[in-house]
């Protein structure tokens, strides 16, 4: 049975439903499988044929233990997850016209448009199906930035063993995003706007790890998590990275380029797992915005902290890319390590790798930050040039690109676009260069819908959030448990 470890070494070994629902190991660390599946040619040529959902099945099945859950009930919560979403392929892609062998991978065809439904999807289904088998309850805590939040709150809205708490930073991501959450009409769903954020989500992720970390409080109000620190995250992201692999290659085999938009490191963590358990991507660019710690790390193998700017592409606002711990431990293979660096980094804020882990974990990856001004300009051009749109997020995969063509060849290249556009109208709008209404691709009728809607949504200050929130968890589990 594949058995799921800490990356920082402590705690127990233990078993996939484990993982799933503790969220975090612990010792605080994020779980990873004791080993990665090596995936052959022979298999790849299998899998390149399969529907996005056969292919799911394959992939997850390599990481799920049929004692754990049987093939049948594997296919059927596969299903079951991606039937609400608007394109029968699951994940579009769209060749450029004006760029050769580029596509853009649209991972925002779920019902909260972001790729984030990609994930949800089918672990909030997974957590839902283990809790079922237990007949046990649990309140999930997540933070967002824009997109994990929506996301979260669909899946989970009337689930009967969920209670879920979705946090994040007021005024720091868009109306549209917002009310994605707060107009839901479950009891289930309670949303949390903090003002005045000095790190953004981060803020919101590090008062999470405070919780985790009150043995109490956790085990009362039975604390799991759906955010990009559980693995089932990660591991279902891996499979859009094979899934596009397979609708642009000519043969399996061929070597292809990947760009990322990057935040928090969880979508491109499931593409650097896909690629070290076998599929042949060439270079991975780490596009980032304005806050370009994931530039820094690795362009210069320094991991630092900065001031947070708030950007166009919201979603990828983060400081700190939790999941870089994660992948680092499938390079270096070194629990004890992974603890030390997390340490010193937490300690003062900064710490640098030495040159040889430095390239070791920065072999086959580019970095880029991006410009707000860039963002625009592309989004305007690619527009203007061909009636597509893109959204900010997937603008920045395409202008990193953009800036290392030479350095990525001849080979094809996806770019990921993480959002519909539609959740930023007012970005657009500057794009295109119009108060006039959007056009098409910029609307979509479920926002459009949620604007009329009314909004339950709790409120607080960052300076008194901590105190609020548990207040506000705490008194809402007596009323209803």
């Amino acid at each position: 049975m594949l058995k799921y470890v800490s990356n920082t070494g402590g705690g127990d070994v233990v078993d996939f439903e484990t993982a799933i629902l503790d969220g975090f190991a612990a010792d605080g660390g994020l779980y990873v499988p004791e080993e990665l599946p090596k995936i052959s040619k022979e298999i790849l040529e299998q899998w390149s044929i399969l529907t996005y959902t056969e292919l799911a099945f394959e992939i997850l099945s390599l990481f799920i233990d049929r004692s754990i859950m049987s093939e049948i009930e594997l296919k059927d919560l596969i299903q079951e997850a991606y039937q609400s979403f608007e394109s029968k392929d699951i994940i579009p892609l769209h060749q450029l016209k004006s760029r050769k062998d580029t596509y853009i991978m649209e991972l925002f065809h779920g019902p909260t448009l972001s790729f984030k439904d990609i994930g949800q999807a089918f672990l909030v289904n997974l957590v839902h199906f283990f809790l079922k088998k237990r007949n046990e309850y649990k309140t999930l805590i997540i933070a967002t930035t824009g997109d994990t939040g929506p996301a979260a709150a669909h899946f989970a809205a009337g689930k009967s063993t969920l209670d879920t708490w979705i946090l994040y930073p007021k005024n720091m991501i868009t109306s549209e995003q917002e009310r994605q959450m707060t107009t839901l009409p479950h009891n289930n769903i309670h949303s949390v706007g903090v003002y005045d954020c000095p790190d953004g989500g981060d803020d919101l992720d590090f008062l999470i790890a405070i919780l985790y970390a009150d043995n109490d409080f956790k085990d009362k109000l039975k604390l799991s998590s759906v955010n990009s620190i559980n693995w089932g995250r990660v591991m279902m992201q891996a499979v859009h990275y094979f899934y596009g692999y397979f609708q642009v290659v000519d043969y399996v085999g061929e070597e292809i380029n990947m760009s990322v938009p990057s935040g928090g490191f969880g979508n491109l963590c499931g593409g650097s797992i896909a690629r070290m358990m076998g599929l042949p991507v060439h270079t991975y660019v780490v596009a980032s915005n304005k806050n370009d710690s994931l530039n820094r790390i690795f362009s210069t193998g320094v991991f630092s902290k900065a001031e947070l700017y708030p950007t166009l592409s919201s979603a990828i606002d983060i400081l700190f890319p939790y999941n870089f711990w994660r992948y680092l431990y499938f390079i270096v293979k070194d629990p004890n390590k992974i603890k030390e660096w997390r340490a010193e980094y937490e300690n003062a804020g900064y710490m640098k790798f030495d040159s040889e882990t430095f390239e070791l974990f920065s072999k086959g990856y580019l970095s880029k930050s991006i410009s707000d001004k860039q963002t625009l300009s592309i989004i305007g051009d690619i527009y203007k040039a061909e009636e597509y749109l893109l959204d900010p997020h997937g603008a920045i995969s395409l202008v990193a690109a953009d800036s290392y063509k030479e350095k990525l060849s001849e080979r094809k290249l996806i770019c990921l676009a993480t959002a519909h556009p539609a959740k930023f109208p007012d970005i657009t709008k500057k794009a295109l260069n119009t108060e006039r209404s959007l056009p098409e691709a910029g609307k979509h009728t479920s926002l459009e819908k949620a604007k009329e809607e009314c909004e339950s949504v709790y409120l607080c200050n960052y300076s008194h959030h901590e105190n609020a929130i548990r207040n506000a968890m705490e008194n809402n589990w007596k009323l209803n448990r």
